[in-house]
């Protein structure tokens, strides 16, 4: 029997996320462990396996853009819209970040780990999807975010600049309003300093994990923006606008995990119309079924519980911020650090920099207080933290570097 069109695509999106899945855990794709490895042991390598998927996912999109093969606006969320919302990119990126290292991962590595047998993530997992749930279907986002977010937003529209991206904003500098040739080209150049930095190391290349890794992960982004963006996208939103009951999380996408976890949640509380099921959920079931698969073949499937119950508070807080500031950021290491800096969006790079800041700071934190104990304090910590990432100045240092 022929699948209607919108089970194509939430298969499409599956199978692309399974894939993704296995690769990931095969090669230990991991955007926190790539920071952990920076600042840890001075190891950009999978930091640059990160950067290497951003550069593919962004020729694709600017390629599939040109060619019009793909009509990427609008899309869902709303990564290039005129307002720009700084303080939700850089409070939500900085603490996604702080909870992705207290819960152990990202929204990404979270699935991979649970795919694997951990049961820690799952608790993050539940969590981070509570809060998620709370931030998109109460009151809770309006209440203590938006009342004071939105009027500090800027409204780039105000200046005819029809979106955050770089090809708008170029275009609006060169006075025209040819988009998608100055995306190619401001995509394209931004694309090859990315790759100039990425080819600096001889060690990044060596590493086929880190290069099929990178690679995987910006196809997979890229595949996804192709099925809900190409033909057979377009002929999904086109049969959507004819029905009288609109299915949930239609809309041109690719990957991102932290608003599909609330989504996951409303189908378990509301019972289970198949109107309910996403794009994003299903490509949140199909990693971990990708993790899984892989676990089970390499005889990599192991049970993993919380060492301590210090260990299962930090765990639940990390989720609690991974809610919040995955809604808030609009994505994850994924959602905004591949597939939302695909699209050129300078929210996504701001969210991507503020992942990255968040998570660091609170690596560097935890050595300070494990290795001094109870010497020192919190502030102390911070502060040096904030001077060995150059952020201070060195006068500032309150303990002796580590």
């Amino acid at each position: 029997m022929e699948l209607e069109i919108t089970q194509k695509v939430l298969l499409y999106g599956f199978v692309l996320a399974v894939v993704m899945g296995v690769v990931v855990n095969k090669t230990n794709f991991c955007t926190m462990g790539a920071v952990s490895d920076m600042v840890n042991m001075g190891d950009k390598s999978r930091f640059r396996a990160w950067l290497f998927a951003i550069v593919i996912s962004i020729i694709g999109v600017i390629v599939m853009e040109y060619m019009g093969l793909v009509e990427l606006d609008p899309m869902r969320p709303p990564y290039r819209a005129a307002v720009f919302d700084w303080s939700r990119y850089i409070l939500g990126g900085l603490m996604f970040g702080v909870g992705m290292t207290l819960g152990g991962g990202c929204g990404n590595k979270t699935l991979i780990r649970i795919g694997g047998g951990n049961i820690k993530s799952i608790f993050v997992l539940v969590i981070a999807a509570i809060f998620a749930y709370l931030m998109t279907k109460t009151d809770l986002y309006g209440v203590v975010f938006y009342s004071w977010m939105n009027p500090i937003a800027i409204d780039l529209a105000v200046s005819d600049i029809p979106g955050q991206d770089l090809g708008s904003l170029v275009a609006k500098a060169a006075g025209s309003t040819e988009v998608i040739n100055f995306r190619l080209i401001a995509g394209g150049l931004f694309a090859l300093l990315l790759l100039f930095y990425i080819f600096k190391s001889s060690d990044f290349f060596k590493s086929f994990d880190h290069v099929f890794g990178g690679l995987v992960v910006g196809l997979c982004v890229v595949g996804a923006w192709y099925v809900t963006g190409g033909p057979i996208g377009q002929e999904w939103l086109e049969e959507v606008e004819m029905m009288d009951q609109r299915p949930l999380g239609v809309g041109v996408q690719s990957f991102s995990f932290t608003n599909p976890m609330g989504e996951t949640l409303d189908y378990a509380i509301n019972g289970a119309p198949s109107m309910m099921i996403t794009f994003g959920m299903m490509a949140l079931f199909g990693v971990i079924v990708g993790s899984f698969l892989y676990s089970v073949i390499s005889r990599k499937f192991r049970i993993e519980w919380f060492n301590s119950f210090g260990d299962f508070i930090n765990h639940s807080i990390g989720g609690v911020l991974m809610g919040i500031g995955g809604i808030l950021a609009m994505g994850c290491t994924i959602g905004q650090g591949v597939t939302g800096f695909s699209t050129l969006a300078i929210g996504s790079m701001m969210a991507f920099t503020c992942f990255i800041l968040g998570s660091a700071l609170t690596m560097k934190i935890q050595l300070y207080k494990m290795v001094y104990e109870n010497k020192a304090s919190f502030l102390s910590s911070l502060i040096t933290a904030l001077v060995d990432l150059h952020l201070l100045p060195s006068g500032m240092r309150k303990l002796e570097a580590i």
